[in-house]
This record gives C-alpha cells, sequence and structure tokens, in this order.
C-alpha cells in the first residue's frame, strides 16, 4: 500500500504540468486577451484626446507594441513563455497580476483566510448533519419522518444555491432586513467588542452556508441512507442480531462503518471545495474569497491569477484524491492498494 501511494504522489507533478500546459495554451490563442485590451484602451484614450479616428488607429507605433508584447510575455512562443512560467513556479513565484500589479501569491493568500471560513464550516455542518440524518431515513425508512425529510431535502436539491441566494438576499435581507445584503463582516468590524464580532460574523455567514450546504445536502444524506438500508439487508447484519446482538448494536458496529466507504470516497474532492469556495455565491453575497478571485481574472484576462489559481486548485483536488484512497482504506481494512 505503500508503494501504491508513493506513485500516486509521483503521478502528481506530470499531472499538473499537463493541466497547466493545456489551460497555458488556451490562454494564448483565445481572442481579446491582456495585449489586445490594452491596445484597445490606450487607442480609446488616443481618440478620446487626440480628436480623430484615424489618429486613434495609429495611436501606438510597431515599437510601443512590442513593448506591450514584452510586457505581457506575447512576444515569445507560447511554449517558451509556458516553460519560464514553470521555471517561476518551481521558484515558488506565480507572476504578478495584470489588473492589481502585485505578486499573484500575495493577492491569492489575502482570499484564502475568507474560502477557507466557509469551506471547513460548509464540511463540517455537511457531514455532522448528514450522516446522522441518513442513519436515521435509514432506520425509520418509510415512515413520516423519511418521507417528511425527503420532501425538505429534494426542494432544496431542486434549487440552484446561487437561485437561493438570489432570492434570500432580496427577501431577507433587502426586505426584512433580518440580515446583511452582503460582505464577510460590516465595515465596522474593528470597532466592535469580541462578542459583537461573533455576532457580527454569524450574522454575514449565515445566508452564505444555507447556499453552500443545499447543494450537496441532499446527495450526501440520501447516500448515507441507501447504503446503510443495502447493508442492514445483508446477511452478515442478520447473523449478528442472530447471535445475540441488537439492532442497535448491529448497526453501529457492523452496517455503519461498512456504509462509510462511499462518503470516505466522496470525502477527498471536498477538500477543493474548502479552499475554493463557489464563485457564484460570493458573487451574490460580494464575498473576496478565492472562487470569485478566479471568476474576475478570467473576466479581466488576468491571466497570471488564471493560472495561479488553476494550479492550486489542481494540486488540492489531486491531494484530496489521495486523500480519499487513504480514508476508504482506513474505512475498510480488506482494501489494499497494490
Amino acid at each position: 500500500m505503500r508503494d501504491y501511494f508513493i506513485r500516486r504522489l509521483l503521478l502528481i507533478p506530470p499531472t499538473l504540468v499537463g493541466i497547466t500546459l493545456i489551460v497555458f495554451f488556451i490562454t494564448r490563442i483565445v481572442p481579446g486577451g491582456p495585449l489586445e485590451q490594452a491596445i484597445a484602451e490606450m487607442q480609446m484614450f488616443s481618440a478620446q484626446h487626440g480628436g480623430s479616428a484615424g489618429a486613434s488607429s495609429a495611436a501606438l507605433s510597431e515599437s510601443q507594441i512590442k513593448e506591450l508584447k514584452a510586457y505581457y510575455g506575447f512576444d515569445k512562443p507560447w511554449y517558451t513563455a509556458y516553460g519560464l512560467w514553470l521555471m517561476k513556479v518551481l521558484q515558488g513565484d506565480l507572476g504578478t497580476s495584470y489588473r492589481y500589479n502585485e505578486p499573484v501569491w500575495d493577492i491569492i493568500k489575502t482570499r484564502f483566510p475568507i474560502s477557507i471560513f466557509y469551506g471547513v464550516l460548509t464540511v463540517f455542518l455537511t457531514y455532522t448533519l448528514c450522516i446522522p440524518l441518513g442513519i436515521l431515513k435509514a432506520i425509520k425508512h418509510r415512515t413520516w419522518i423519511d418521507n417528511a425529510s425527503s420532501i425538505t431535502v429534494f426542494i432544496g436539491y431542486a434549487i440552484p444555491n446561487y437561485v437561493l441566494g438570489s432570492l434570500l438576499v432580496v427577501f431577507l435581507a433587502a426586505r426584512l432586513e433580518w440580515f446583511p445584503m452582503g460582505g464577510f463582516v460590516s465595515d465596522n468590524f474593528e470597532e466592535l467588542t469580541a462578542w459583537g464580532k461573533v455576532l457580527d460574523l454569524i450574522q454575514h455567514s449565515t445566508l452564505p452556508l444555507i447556499c453552500y450546504l443545499v447543494g450537496s445536502f441532499a446527495f450526501l444524506t440520501l447516500l448515507m441512507k441507501n447504503n446503510l438500508m443495502d447493508h442492514i439487508a445483508a446477511d452478515y447484519v442478520r447473523t449478528a442480531i442472530a447471535k445475540g446482538s441488537s439492532f442497535k448494536q448491529a448497526i453501529l458496529k457492523h452496517a455503519f462503518r461498512n456504509s462509510l466507504i462511499p462518503i470516505a470516497t466522496n470525502f477527498g474532492q471536498n477538500i477543493t471545495l474548502i479552499f475554493t469556495g463557489s464563485f457564484l455565491i460570493e458573487t451574490i453575497f460580494d464575498i473576496n474569497g478565492f472562487g470569485l478571485l478566479g471568476y474576475t481574472s478570467i473576466l479581466d484576462r488576468d491571466y497570471p491569477i488564471v493560472m495561479g489559481v488553476l494550479l492550486l486548485a489542481s494540486i488540492l483536488l489531486l491531494l484530496g484524491n489521495i486523500l480519499s484512497d487513504i480514508l476508504v482504506a482506513i474505512v475498510d481494512p480488506r482494501i489494499r492498494f497494490q
């Protein structure tokens, strides 16, 4: 098993190279890049201050265009530029943002605390609520508890989280004024007392957390319920009961652990959510998190940030998949990775 995970770790670098190479190539061939935007802005500025359209078309000389290409790194073939970018990454340099004119890593690390806050709470609440609810639904199958919870879960699952977020902002924040319209904290957050800061953070995070939870809540709950029901009907559970174990002991000691295997498989993928978040939810609630940063960088053609966000998200996804395998091996001792 040790050799298996070593091989998985050794596969991470070539996988990252493949992912970033493809995306880097796409950023070089798509129209409307930072070079075109810079030329268009300078021509517009020249037209506004120079007067004629003819002057604006000739606002930039060939030497100025060459300087712009060198500034944005478009003066070299894409594979050469990718090699230079990769060498900088290996030295810990993700480049400089076109929009903010700051190091990409400095921009990204300022967004991490916000995304980690929502991500950790989302994963924690999802598993602490969905697993007990799934067990209860499996034990109380086809009772009013199961039916009522299923209706509630499916209603939440049918509503996209960004639509739910818009409704919550309109009705609960704008009209009823129960919650703030958006933001991570209030403007006067530093002036509040310790308890006031806690209450302010709770008020601002309640609506976004509801939107984060609604997406995976139904999936995880039903996954737990269906797998537990399959194991409850298995022969080994009936054998345990026949040997004198109570129904509760048979479920908790035998069926429950085996039912956690699919849950453990899915857990590693949520590691990416802890750091990246959702740009749609962050856009609706005006939260300057990691997801919103990646979304705005794509719109602004800020390719250094795009590549930095992609690199970190890919690393987290690959490590999350390895973590899923480790958790599966812990939950089920029969599994041996070769």
